[in-house]
């Protein structure tokens, strides 16, 4: 028999192996019953009160006023591309903005249900995940249990978690495409095709790592036969990021691109490299396992995500080396990081509790509480001035949200305020987005606006031209507030205690003050 006629023949023995393996779990329910969605609630219940709610911080400061924006269409008159131009490419603001007016809840309850819903999701996808690779109820639950409790673990230097503390599109993505991988893993292509979908509605640019990992799991018996050496992924690397889509960049986006030492590999500390080979290490050692202990879908998971990993570990290389291709950083290849610590968590808890944790409720505590702490911990400590979970309609002890809130009920629609452009490195801020709070128009930011213009480079001279006419906010005055309103109609600025702005201040707290430009 010709070597090509061997491999298929190994393929096809493989995927009858997967098959059989899959029709022979008749000791776990094809569907989920009532009494696992319980069990997946207080699971969902408990990651939330681990990490926490905070629904306008970080990026909620760019997809927050996309909701807003689609359910009132005359906020934020002005300077709306830095956050329109992310929700032009999405459903999800639209989506969200939906469900607000058919139920007519108030966005503080509509981003919270969407979150935790977005958490239930993607939790009952983890444990279908473990189910399907572990043909076991317990190890199942070991791996939804594992990534329950670091849901806000940072994902190497990609400045990403597995899942934020708010709702964006990446909470609906990540969810959708381990729903994806479930309907792939199962052969239902019908259900696996409508996910693959609904990802690429919610967010473009993750739906082609989602795809790529369908595509590397079909042609994975090609990709790594069993008798034969792995071909290199470089091609799958070339085929996903072409290189000649991207116009060069302005002098304008490359001081962007200078904020952004994630975009490229070669501005990673080396302990940021660990997140890259330490999971793929892992990886091949649980893929040993699973062949040890007949276990083909965590076999095949393991080694399709093994290439998966080296794949965009390519991709990010082509892009981090060359200076010329600067323009594709902000294709980000190494969010692919994301799915892959999300697996490996799933099939990590999924080992333990198979082989380590078992039936002893001890040894899930000792394993699950200090985690737990840890993880809480670690959030108390980044947002240490706000409540840990923001409740709707709960009043914030925070004085910059509150001076946010204030703006919100007490200024015009149209109003056009100007801040420090690093606000939300502020003491006491607390990563608070003040479009997403008090619903009115800024100029722009460095911290959050230029990560909107690492995606859209149009954006760069506007953004440049703003945030260099807030160059010395600390210092100034009266003549430089009317500068802003000559320049850009600036007619509101919020300015930290202790300033003298020479302005009428209708409200001042403990931390800013509230001022209007004549």
């Amino acid at each position: 028999m010709s070597g090509r006629g061997e491999v298929r023949l190994e393929s096809g023995i493989t995927a009858l192996r997967q098959t059989e393996y899959l029709l022979n779990s008749e000791s776990l329910p094809a569907r989920t019953t009532l009494p696992q969605f319980g069990q997946l609630f207080l699971l969902t219940i408990g990651a939330l009160c681990v990490h926490g709610f905070h629904p306008y911080v970080e990026d909620a400061e760019i997809y927050v006023p996309g909701i807003k924006k689609a359910v009132d269409p005359n906020l934020y008159p002005a300077n709306q591309a830095f956050f329109a131009s992310h929700a032009s490419l999405t459903l999800f603001p639209n989506l969200v903005a939906a469900s607000i007016r058919i139920t007519h809840l108030s966005s503080d309850w509509a981003l919270f249900l969407w979150h935790v819903v977005s958490i239930f999701l993607f939790l009952w996808a983890c444990w279908r995940i473990g189910r399907l690779a572990f043909r076991d109820s317990r190890a199942a639950w070991g791996g939804a249990a594992l990534v329950a409790s670091l849901l806000t673990m940072p994902v190497a230097g990609t400045a990403l978690y597995i899942m934020d503390q708010y709702l964006t599109t990446r909470a609906l993505s990540t969810a959708a495409t381990l729903w994806v991988i479930v309907g792939v893993v199962e052969r239902q292509w019908l259900r696996a095709a409508l996910w693959l979908l609904f990802t690429g509605l919610i967010h473009p640019l993750m739906v082609v790592f989602c795809l790529a990992y369908v595509v590397l799991w079909l042609l994975d018996e090609r990709l790594w036969p069993e008798k034969e050496s792995m071909q290199s992924p470089a091609p799958v690397a070339a085929m996903i990021f072409p290189l000649n889509l991207f116009p060069p960049v302005s002098d304008a986006y490359r001081e962007v691109l200078r904020t952004r030492s994630y975009f490229f590999l070669s501005r990673w500390e080396w302990y940021e490299w660990l997140g890259i080979f330490g999971p793929l290490c892992l990886l091949e050692w649980f893929r040993r396992i699973a062949r040890r202990h007949d276990l083909p879908v965590l076999e095949r998971l393991c080694r399709t995500t093994i290439v998966f990993g080296a794949v965009f570990f390519i991709a990010a290389l082509l892009i981090s080396v060359p200076t010329r291709m600067a323009p594709l950083a902000k294709l980000q290849p190494l969010r692919a990081l994301q799915l892959e610590f999300i697996l490996l968590f799933i099939f990590a808890g999924g080992l333990l509790a198979k082989f380590v944790l078992k039936q002893a409720a001890w040894r899930w505590l000792l394993l699950f509480v200090p985690i737990s702490a840890g993880m809480y911990f670690a959030q108390r400590q980044l947002f240490p001035a706000t409540s840990h979970i923001e409740w709707p309609g709960a009043t914030s002890g925070n004085p910059w949200v509150q001076a946010f809130l204030w703006v919100r009920g007490h200024t015009p629609a149209n109003a056009f305020f100007a801040l420090d452009p690093n606000y939300m490195r502020a003491p006491g801020e607390d990563d608070h987005g003040f479009r997403a709070l008090a619903e009115r128009s800024r100029m722009a930011d460095r911290v959050k606006d230029s990560g909107a213009v690492s995606m859209f480079p149009l954006l760069a001279d506007p953004w440049r031209a703003q945030v260099r006419a807030l160059a010395g906010w600390a210092g100034f005055k009266r003549e430089d507030f009317e500068r802003l309103h000559d320049q850009f109609g600036v007619d509101w600025v919020i300015v930290q205690k202790g300033a003298n702005p020479g302005l009428d201040c209708p409200y001042q707290n403990s931390a800013v003050m509230v001022c209007q430009v004549p």
